[in-house]
């Protein structure tokens, strides 16, 4: 039997299905006996057939959520976490002297829902302390993380420090050009989602220091003012 397997990996999503595809060839006009292992410490038999007659009762994972073709390929329905790994097919015929050995590695992931940026708060003062910013979701496996600024992708430098999974974003003394809107997006092998955008808003220190003084000069001619116009009574 010679074997031949079109894609060795093949990505799902929990809930979808996924098609391992094997195709042989042979001498022998018999029937294929065919068998599907997960490669566990210990194989776990999912199915064995003859052509697409299934031999024996299906363990219960299965039942109900595969399917077996003439040709030795594997259809599985519904899919799980738990269907994550490497499968193993081989595929023989009694007048054929060679065994078919195969090997389809399938991962499976659950989608990313939309991620949300969260901050303590999008007002900062310029050169104040850190302004982190929290990318967070819900559901998702194997994700990664990326932020931009103003649309475009951002990276660890001596101001913009990202964390180790990169789902922290610290801006170290801010600057007037960090005024921004920022967003970042989660991925994993089977889908990608962007946060809605977030605007950072940096006010100048020296606008602060203008408010302050001014009210302060205000204060200080209004005392000066109601003093000079004051005169004791007399008595």
């Amino acid at each position: 039997v010679n074997m031949t397997i079109p894609n060795d990996l093949l990505r799902g999503t929990v809930g979808g299905e996924a098609l391992l595809s094997v195709c042989y060839s042979s001498s022998s006009l018999d029937l294929p006996v065919i068998r599907w292992q997960l490669r566990r410490e210990k194989p776990i038999t999912v199915v064995q057939s003859i052509g697409t007659g299934i031999i024996g009762t299906l363990r219960p994972e299965y039942r109900d959520r595969i399917l077996v073709f003439g040709n030795g390929t594997l259809l599985l329905h519904n899919l799980r976490l738990s269907d994550d790994g490497t499968y193993e097919v081989e595929i023989s015929i009694t007048d054929d002297s060679f065994t078919g050995e195969g090997s389809i590695r399938l991962t499976v992931d659950e989608s990313v829902s939309r991620p949300f940026v969260h901050t303590e708060s999008s007002s900062v003062l310029e050169l104040s302390e850190n302004v982190v910013l929290n990318c967070s979701h819900e559901n998702g496996t194997r994700t990664a993380y990326r932020w931009f600024k103003g649309g475009k992708p951002l990276t660890n430098d001596s101001r913009f420090l990202l964390s180790p999974d990169r789902k922290l974003l610290t801006i170290t003394r801010v600057l007037m050009a960090d005024e921004d809107v920022y967003s970042c997006s989660v991925e994993n092998p089977v889908s990608s989602v962007t946060s809605r955008p977030v605007r950072l808003t940096v006010y100048r220190r020296s606008s602060i220091y203008i408010i302050l003084s001014t009210g302060g000069i205000f204060l200080l001619v209004t005392m000066v003012t109601v003093c000079a116009c004051w005169t004791p009574s007399k008595k």
